[in-house]
C-alpha cells in the first residue's frame, strides 16, 4: 500500500534519494582512497568531505521542510530519524577518510579495502531501498542485503583485529584499530538505516 501524501509532499522522497546518491558517491571515493597511494589520500579525503557537506545540506533541507509541512507522507519522527541516519552514514565515511589522514596511515590494507567495499555495496542497497519507499513495498531484498553485508563486515572486522594484534608495534595497532573501528561503525550505520526503513514500512502496512 502506497503512502498517502498531498501534492508536492513527495519532495521528502526526492531528498532522501539525493542523500543516498551522496552516500554512494562518498563510498565510491572511499573505496578509491583505500586502494590509492599515500600521495592521493589528502585529495581524496577532501573530496569526501565536500560530499559530506552536501549530504549535511540535504539533511538540513529535510528538517527545514519538516518544520514547515502541515501534512507529511509518514510520521514526522520517522522522517527526521531517517534523514539523520542517512547523514550519519556519510559522516562515518568521512570520519574513516579523515582517520587515514590524521593517523598518517601509509599503504593499503586488504581488510580495510574489504570493509570499504562492504560500505559501497550497502550504499547501493540503501539507494535501492529508498527508491521504493514511496510505495512502501518492493525493498525487502535490499533490506536483507544490507543486513547480510553488515554480518560480512563483522567477520572482516574480527579477522582484521585478530591479525592486527599480532603486530609488535603499538603505534601500528593504535592507528589501524581506529580505522577498522570507524569503517565497521559505518557499516553499522547502514544497517541502522535499513532498520528505520523496515520500521516505517511495518507501521504503514
Amino acid at each position: 500500500m502506497a503512502f498517502s501524501f498531498l501534492p508536492k509532499e513527495d519532495q521528502y522522497f526526492a531528498l532522501f534519494s539525493k542523500m543516498t546518491e551522496k552516500i554512494q558517491e562518498a563510498a565510491d571515493i572511499l573505496v578509491e582512497m583505500l586502494a590509492a597511494s599515500d600521495t592521493e589520500f589528502d585529495v581524496l579525503a577532501k573530496r569526501i568531505k565536500s560530499v559530506e557537506h552536501e549530504c549535511d545540506e540535504l539533511a538540513h533541507s529535510v528538517t527545514t521542510k519538516l518544520n514547515k509541512s502541515f501534512i507529511t507522507p509518514f510520521d514526522r519522527e520517522d522522517i527526521y530519524s531517517l534523514a539523520m541516519a542517512l547523514d550519519d552514514v556519510c559522516d562515518y565515511i568521512d570520519a574513516s577518510a579523515r582517520a587515514v589522514v590524521i593517523y598518517d596511515i601509509h599503504g593499503t590494507d586488504a581488510y580495510a579495502q574489504q570493509l570499504g567495499e562492504v560500505i559501497r555495496k550497502q550504499a547501493l542497497e540503501i539507494n535501492g531501498a529508498v527508491s521504493f519507499l514511496h510505495v512502501a513495498k518492493g525493498m525487502e531484498q535490499h533490506l536483507l542485503n544490507i543486513q547480510r553485508l553488515e554480518n560480512d563486515a563483522d567477520e572482516i572486522y574480527f579477522n582484521a583485529m585478530a591479525a592486527l594484534f599480532k603486530s609488535p608495534d603499538a603505534v601500528t595497532i593504535i592507528k589501524w584499530k581506529e580505522l577498522y573501528e570507524m569503517l565497521e561503525s559505518a557499516t553499522d550505520k547502514c544497517e541502522y538505516v535499513g532498520n528505520i526503513i523496515e520500521s516505517i514500512v511495518l507501521k504503514h502496512n
